[in-house]
């Protein structure tokens, strides 16, 4: 389990703390009163990926806890009731990711918000662009005490070129006057490859004007800071235009999976698997398509109550995620029924692949509420390309109409081996 350490030296605000940690993120909270306490721990295990301290202890009324947590490595959020101009300067001369004043109960909440942009930055990839080693490093570094796994590049090309090998860079950060191509160039680039919504771009320059931060946005940018900046606004500008995209991705997620199993749904199927038959039309790959309809559902949920239903739903979607490949795309269609597109499979394959799946289904066992059920599924296969996606869900459709009719629990398909 992920783990935070909590230093602080009152009991009521310490416990409030891991409360609300552990009850919304999940994280394991080790709280210490003092440093002498918080030396201990981390003697023994320095395993924790984000800290909070107070800033003034019973031993250590200077913030020397934050000396010693940083020299075991682990990133330090400071709390505290001063915010004079020289508790700040001190506080960010350590290189400390925020500070947070002890204002009252939205005071916790930002803690945790904090933890957990600190927690989801260590999967963010950042490219920083600069010709300026000095410059690029300060940069850098800011972003590596916020955990964010940071690419360098000296210049516009060298960038691209790293976008192109390093898959997965959400933000590129990138100085105006560079040789060979300046951020403006740069910018455009990025541009033509990735839209706002995958790749995020903030100019950063030494340069002030309105006329600049103008361009670098209509050149597709969608930030803009001026050098010599604070850690506040640095801080603040990079975590806005994350966030952004993690929101845009949130709406993605949810327009695209089904809310109760996460598997895709009816409209990213049709969306992306009508590219696929596409492709499959041009002589490029094969695909097949098998629709999955739970028999006597129903039954199930008359007999068991719906939360139980809901929990057979759950359990085949994950049966179903686990046993297809990541080239398939596995769907609930609504109510019972699931689609899956197949892509590259040889048709005798799929039907002993499906009739062992189909067995496996069979002696499942599900228990939930004091409660064990069992279930089973029909299923329809089609192998034929046809047309268009939809005629092939269409003789899969009936091919589970004829499982159906002729019993349950059995697979029909148009293939005759």
């Amino acid at each position: 389990m992920d783990k935070i350490l909590v230093v602080e030296d009152s009991r009521l605000f310490s416990s409030i703390i891991k409360k609300q940690i552990e009850t919304e993120t999940g994280f394991e909270v080790t709280v210490a009163e003092t440093l002498a306490e918080a030396e201990t721990i981390l003697r023994g295990d320095t395993n924790y990926f984000m800290s909070l301290l107070d800033l003034n202890l019973p031993d250590a009324p200077r913030g020397e806890i934050v000396d010693l947590v940083l020299s075991h490595h682990v990133p330090v959020g400071v709390v505290t009731g001063d915010l004079s101009d020289d508790a700040r300067e001190r506080i960010w001369a350590k290189n400390v990711v925020d500070y947070v004043l002890k204002e009252g109960p939205h005071s916790v909440d930002y803690l945790v918000s904090l933890v957990q942009r600190i927690y989801r930055n260590r999967s963010i990839k950042v490219l920083v662009v600069d010709d300026s080693t000095f410059s690029r490093s300060i940069v850098s570094d800011l972003l590596k005490v916020h955990q964010y796994i940071v690419f360098e590049a000296a210049d516009g090309q060298e960038a691209m070129a790293i976008l192109t090998r390093e898959k997965g860079i959400r933000m590129v950060v990138t100085d105006y006057n560079m040789p060979k191509m300046n951020g403006f160039e740069l910018t455009r680039n990025i541009r033509n490859d990735f839209g706002r919504d995958e790749v995020s771009i903030i100019g950063i320059s030494g340069q002030e004007g309105n006329i600049l931060s103008a361009k670098f946005i209509k050149y597709g940018a969608n930030d803009f800071i001026v050098k010599p900046f604070a850690h506040e606004e640095f801080y603040c500008r990079i975590t806005q235009c994350i966030e952004m995209m993690e929101n845009i991705d949130r709406v993605k997620k949810l327009s695209n999976t089904d809310p109760l199993t996460g598997l895709y749904n009816r409209r990213f199927f049709f969306d992306s698997g009508d590219k696929i038959h596409a492709s499959a039309g041009r002589n490029q790959i094969t695909i097949s398509v098998a629709m999955f309809d739970i028999d006597f559902f129903k039954k199930i949920n008359d007999t068991y109550g719906h939360d139980v239903g809901d929990e057979v739903i759950k359990s085949l979607a994950h049966l179903l995620l686990d046993r297809f490949r990541t080239t398939d795309i596995v769907s609930r269609f609504g109510g019972e029924e699931f689609c899956v597109l197949m892509v590259d499979m040889d048709p005798e394959k799929i039907l002993s692949f499906l009739d062992a799946l189909r067995l496996k289904i069979e002696a499942l066992i599900i228990r939930v509420a004091g409660q064990t059920v069992r279930f089973t599924v029909s299923i329809g296969l089609c192998t034929t390309l046809h047309n268009t996606l939809e005629e092939m869900i269409k003789q899969s459709d009936l091919c589970l109409y004829q499982a159906k009719e002729s019993g349950r629990n059995q697979l029909i398909s148009d293939f005759t081996p």
